[in-house]
């Protein structure tokens, strides 16, 4: 299947990641800069924004998704669709605003854990605004014990100057193709299993399996 973003004919996977995270935390300005290679401060956008990044990681090209709540997070109006079927969240923090991070803590991940539909969707916890470092209210210690606590990759970033914008999308994408399609539900071990020319046991006396 084609893509119609002109950067190129074709992919060999497609994924949905979704941002989240407080008001201006600085997640449009990350996708901004990952899309682009830009470190423009765009404004802050009303509504759903979506973008489309082709890139070749692993060997693999990829087509990657990436919805931006964008100004829906004020209102905490975003709802379950938006979660629906993604392989990546994105939960964003300022390092300069301590109430982000908590706020992360106490309301996104929570959501993150009511709305996912995918039971192996990778969260990536990125603390953002690195280049204010003097003004720093959140350790990078804090952000991987929550990262930790969350089971969640981790990075700490620059929309600025751009510092790991492009690693955070590529080790999440890394992450979600480390995951085979076939072990999403694997049976139950030594359930039923019956090897060549043997016939089944029989179910043991006096009861049933449930």
């Amino acid at each position: 299947m084609g893509s119609s973003s002109g950067q190129g004919s074709g992919y060999d996977l497609s994924f949905k990641i979704v941002l989240v995270g407080d008001a201006s935390v600085g997640k449009s300005s990350l996708l901004v800069s990952f899309i682009s290679s830009s470190v423009e401060n765009p404004p802050p956008t009303i509504g759903m924004d979506l973008k489309i990044k082709l890139l070749t990681v692993g060997g693999k090209r990829l087509k990657l998704t990436i919805w931006d709540t964008a100004g829906m997070e004020i209102h905490r109006t975003i709802t379950e669709s938006y979660y629906r079927d993604a392989q990546g969240i994105v939960l964003v923090y300022d390092v300069t605003r301590r109430e982000t991070f908590t706020s992360l803590s106490q309301f996104w991940a929570k959501e993150v854990e009511q709305y996912s539909t995918n039971k192996d969707c990778v969260k990536m916890l990125v603390g953002n605004k690195v280049d204010r470092e003097s003004q720093r209210a959140v350790s990078r210690e804090e952000g991987m014990s929550l990262a930790k606590e969350l089971g969640s990759l981790f990075l700490e970033s620059s929309a600025k100057t751009r510092e790991n914008v492009d690693k955070c999308f590529e080790d999440l994408a890394l992450k979600i193709m480390e995951i085979p399609p076939i072990l999403l539900d694997p049976p139950k071990a030594n359930e039923n299993i019956v090897k060549p020319n043997e016939a089944p046991s029989p179910p043991p006396k006096g009861g049933c399996c449930g």
